[in-house]
């Protein structure tokens, strides 16, 4: 599985848009500040949206669109699938 996520930090100010093959570790390392300065200068810690897909391909195309869009338009994703923005990593272990 292949997946597009959303970061956020825990005043919900910042968003990062991000692809992985596995949630659970890049999560991880987002937090430990690993892999990314951007990341880890906002403090974007918070899953607060998640896509699977089979192809990678998908996942990309994904992640290119997302990252285009207005930030109104990502929020509004966003509350549709996780109205109160809780940190969806919780549910991976």
């Amino acid at each position: 599985m292949y997946y597009t996520y959303i970061l956020s930090n825990a005043w919900r100010t910042t968003l990062y848009i991000g692809i992985t093959h596995d949630i659970r570790r890049r999560v991880d390392e987002h937090r430990q500040g690993i892999g990314g300065a951007f990341t880890k200068k906002y403090k974007l810690h918070d899953l607060v949206h998640l896509e699977e897909y089979d192809d990678v391909t998908d996942a990309i195309r994904r992640e290119k669109e997302l990252k285009g869009w207005r930030r109104s338009k990502k929020n509004t994703l966003i509350v549709l699938a996780n109205p109160t923005w809780s940190d969806l990593s919780t549910m991976l272990i």
